[in-house]
């Protein structure tokens, strides 16, 4: 394993089975995710995204196959070992915000630093997406976008070494999705996270060092951007 790898995966399948039927959402998927990387998971629905991304950060494990972070096994982790591992590697950012109602921005990321190791000061992680201004409003007073951004420093704010990205822009429209990657952009470029950011969404895809397609639960697709875009380049 290279020096600076982080994930290493081989030969990852995973079968749900529903009654009688059985569904392969990946079909032995190799990979290899480096520190530092903006990855895009590229693909539609269907095509194993967001279950390869739920198994590399220890909220799913597969049916066969390994998975390595930095040297450990995440495979033949017990329930116990997952949960610390998400705990203090693992900063997760889903469609959806998940935001507590009745906290404030500030009070909603510092939720999560009460039960970090190392984590950043939820004002300092809020600045860093732009929110600096918006500290003491609530969910309810802020944009779909801010939202998010508030969602997204309560992911970094815990210093992850990894940050998964589920769909972040997916409820958001395009002028407010890009304010959104900028966010991530920012994170990856200043605190060097290891960021995967998956969309069914092609054009998203210009802004990643590199791009991973998946269809039918295989990766048919590897490449890096010779050239990548700035986020605010964007368009789709």
């Amino acid at each position: 394993m290279a020096a600076n790898t982080v994930f290493r995966a081989a030969g990852l399948t995973k079968i749900y089975r529903m009654g009688e039927v059985s569904v392969h959402a990946l079909r032995g998927i190799d990979l290899e995710l480096s520190a530092g990387e903006l990855v895009v998971l590229l693909g539609p629905s269907g095509s194993g995204k967001s279950t390869l991304l739920n198994i590399l950060g220890g909220l799913d494990t597969p049916t066969s196959g390994e998975v390595f972070y930095l040297d450990r096994n995440l495979t033949i982790a017990t329930d116990n070992e997952l949960t610390r591992f998400r705990r203090d590697h693992v900063g997760f950012v889903f469609q959806f915000y998940n935001l507590i109602p009745s906290l404030t921005a500030r009070e909603n990321v510092a939720a999560v630093t009460e039960i970090a190791k190392a984590p950043m000061k939820p004002e300092e992680a809020l600045a860093l997406v732009g929110l600096g201004e918006r500290l003491d409003h609530f969910p309810a007073q802020l944009s779909g976008g801010e939202q998010q951004r508030v969602a997204i420093a309560r992911a970094i704010a815990k210093n992850p070494s990894v940050l998964l990205c589920d769909e972040p822009t997916g409820a958001l429209d395009s002028q407010t999705g890009v304010v959104v990657l900028e966010a991530l952009e920012k994170v990856n470029r200043e605190l060097g996270t290891l960021t995967v950011l998956i969309t069914h969404n092609a054009g998203i895809a210009d802004m990643a060092d590199r791009v991973i397609r998946l269809s039918d639960g295989h990766i048919v697709e590897e490449r890096a951007n010779a050239v990548k875009k700035a986020a605010q380049e964007l368009s789709w």
